[in-house]
C-alpha cells in the first residue's frame, strides 16, 4: 500500500519556495540534529553550514542524542554527518531552485519551516559465520524543507 506523503503545514504560496526528499538513506538521529541546527538560517548561511559539515570543517551541535558523543571544539556535543549533510545540500538547492522558478530572490529567503519523518523500512540481510545470515533493517528518512521571504 502506497502512502502519500503530505507536508506537515500548507505555507502561503506566492512568498515560499517547499521542496521534498524522499526516503533518503541516512540516519533518522542525524536527520534530526542537522534539522534543529539549521532551521531559521538564511539561505546562504545554511548552504554554507551544510558544506562545512561535510567537509569536516563544522560539526553540527547535538541537543537530542547526546549519549556517549564528545564535546567539540567551543561548542557542546557534536558530531560530523557528512552523509546526511550531502542530502541535506541537495534538497536545500532544490528549494532554491524552485524559488528561482517561482520568481523569487532566494538571496533574500530563510528556512521557516523544517521536519524530518521516518521512511520506509526495507529487510536486508547481514552475513554470519558459517554460510548463515542474520536479518539487518534498513530505514529511511524524509525531509521537507520551507523556504520564506
Amino acid at each position: 500500500m502506497y502512502m502519500k506523503l503530505n507536508y506537515s503545514i500548507e505555507p502561503e504560496p506566492e512568498k515560499t519556495s517547499k521542496a521534498l526528499g524522499k526516503e533518503l538513506h541516512i540516519s533518522k538521529k542525524h536527520a534530526h540534529e542537522i534539522a534543529s541546527a539549521i532551521k531559521g538560517m538564511k539561505l546562504n548561511k545554511a548552504r554554507g553550514f551544510l558544506e562545512d559539515v561535510s567537509e569536516l570543517k563544522q560539526a553540527v551541535p547535538y541537543k537530542r542524542y547526546t549519549r556517549n558523543i564528545p564535546h567539540r571544539k567551543g561548542m557542546c556535543t557534536g558530531r560530523y554527518p557528512q552523509k546526511a549533510a550531502k542530502e541535506f545540500l541537495k534538497v536545500l538547492k532544490n528549494a532554491e531552485s524552485n524559488a528561482t522558478y517561482k520568481g523569487l530572490d532566494p538571496e533574500n529567503m530563510r528556512i521557516t519551516h523544517i521536519a524530518t519523518k521516518k521512511g520506509h523500512t526495507y529487510m536486508g540481510q547481514f552475513k554470519r559465520a558459517q554460510g548463515r545470515a542474520s536479518p539487518k533493517n534498513h530505514e529511511t528518512v524524509s525531509v521537507e524543507m520551507i523556504l520564506e521571504a
